[in-house]
């Protein structure tokens, strides 16, 4: 979905196989190098996550949106980005347009204009974790895998 390099997918493959997740696509998927991984892992990531029993959600589906908005979320709660930080990022990735993150679109609405209104970082920032523990707390998306990228 746009939110990691393909080199990162390489990497998150071999962690996989030290942690003895082990398939053929998984093993082709880790093999590849760093020069390799832009043009390889598009085609190579439907199959490795089929045979992990994992769902492949095609580029600019609203499911694979939906999915990285989780996981975006969780990388919010573990610390990984600030409560700014993630709002901007949703908000950048996909504007007003994904109901299911419009309320943090407006939240880094309000970050931009603390200055002028009475409300605080503070609280800026407990709404925006509520949210983030929202869509935390739902992992799964609606179906719509696929078995070929688009």
């Amino acid at each position: 979905m746009g939110e990691i390099r393909a080199s990162d997918v390489v990497n998150a493959a071999c962690d996989a196989l030290v942690a003895g997740l082990d398939t053929p696509g998984l093993r082709i998927l880790a093999a590849c190098t760093r020069a390799e991984a832009d043009y390889d892992v598009h085609d190579l990531l439907p199959a490795a996550l089929d045979e992990l029993g994992l769902a492949f959600y095609p580029v600019g589906s609203e499911a694979g949106q939906e999915a990285a908005a989780r996981a975006l979320a969780r990388r919010m709660l573990a610390g990984e980005l600030t409560p700014r930080e993630f709002t901007f990022r949703i908000h950048q990735r996909h504007g007003h347009e994904l109901p299911l993150t419009e309320r943090l679109a407006e939240l880094d609405d309000e970050y931009d204009i603390l200055e002028y209104g009475d409300r605080t970082v503070d609280q800026v920032n407990a709404e925006v974790t509520a949210e983030a523990r929202r869509l935390a707390a739902h992992p799964t998306v609606p179906a719509e895998p696929t078995d070929s990228p688009s």
